[in-house]
């Protein structure tokens, strides 16, 4: 049976059915429409969010898996920025300072990919890094710095291997050793205008006398090749001819034997010969000439091995006191 709705009229003492119109119709419709809908959604709110479906627990576990990776990821990523900031620091103040190297311009460093602000690193780090696209283009800035990090270290390492080998090469210890310096200084002709032994006139020495007996070891005083061995009856008699590279050549002479031959390669201190009293000359010794760029220097700034200060000072004032030269 349909239910009806009756009314007390008091006028004419009747109860009367009540006739609902079509728009009260309307609205009784949408409303019960509009509560069931919203007590749904309600419902279904609260069934998601305190009793989860099976496959909602697996996606709310993985995305709390990927939040734990990516701070993870953020924490590893700041440890490898201030690593590659350690670097470069050691790159521009050290490594590069000791080789006398131009450091690398600091704006290089953090320089942007495609443009973007080149502070959006620091901005990330600050900000506390939650974003995916500020993250990958702080990763790309590392990136990038890491590349020319390597660039420079292979940079350096060139650089190094150039000086080590420069070092090596450049003449730096005396020709013949000398045990006791403070008696063999005594014997000694240095660089500039001697009294000639033989011509006894004054002219230019360039190189400096080393006396000792016959049959004394001669070693190279710097890594070379060399490029010349001459035997004369006169001059320089039996000499050896080093180019030790970077401009420097050594000259050896009077020597009584050679045991090296032309185009060998030769290491600092090894020998290269015996002292002799070859050609003009008048009496055992090695006679010892540093060349730079086809001209003679000075070869007590090249004799420093073994020396203390007081004996290095000895032999430099002997160097250069005018006696006689031996050849």
């Amino acid at each position: 049976m349909r239910f009806e709705k009756y009314v007390y009229n008091p006028h004419t003492l009747q109860f009367e059915k009540v006739s609902l119109t079509t728009k009260s119709i309307l609205l009784r419709v949408v409303g019960f429409v509009s509560a069931v809908v919203v007590s749904a959604a309600l419902l279904y709110f609260m069934i998601s969010e305190y009793f989860p479906t099976p496959k909602e627990k697996a996606l709310l576990k993985e995305l709390n898996q990927k939040d734990y990776q990516f701070a993870t990821l953020k924490s590893q990523v700041e440890r490898a920025d201030k690593i590659i900031q350690n670097l470069q620091n050691r790159d521009a103040k050290i490594h590069r300072v000791l080789l006398g190297m131009d450091p690398i311009d600091p704006g290089m460093w953090k320089a942007g990919i495609g443009g973007h602000d080149p502070n959006e690193s620091s901005k990330w780090m600050l900000s506390g890094g939650s974003n995916m696209s500020e993250a990958k283009n702080y990763v790309d800035q590392l990136e990038r710095q890491v590349y020319l990090l390597s660039k420079s270290i292979d940079e350096v390492e060139s650089e190094a291997k150039t000086k080590e080998k420069m070092l090596a090469s450049i003449p730096s210890i005396k020709p013949v050793r000398l045990d006791h310096l403070a008696r063999d200084v005594q014997q000694l002709s240095g660089f500039g205008i001697r009294l000639h032994p033989v011509h006894k006139i004054n002219k230019m020495h360039t190189g400096i006398d080393f006396t000792a007996p016959i049959g004394t070891p001669i070693q190279s005083t710097g890594d070379g090749k060399v490029v010349r061995i001459e035997n004369k009856a006169s001059g320089y008699g039996r000499s050896v001819l080093i180019d030790h590279g970077f401009g420097y050549k050594t000259l050896y002479a009077h020597m009584q034997n050679v045991k090296v031959r032309p185009g060998q390669i030769i290491k600092k201190g090894e020998a290269i010969g015996t002292i002799g009293n070859s050609g003009l000359s008048t009496g055992p010794h090695c006679h010892y000439e540093v060349w730079f760029h086809e001209k003679p220097v000075n070869p007590i700034h090249y004799c420093m091995d073994g020396l203390s200060p007081i004996e290095y000072q000895e032999l430099v004032e002997q160097s250069s006191t005018a006696n006689q030269s031996f050849d």
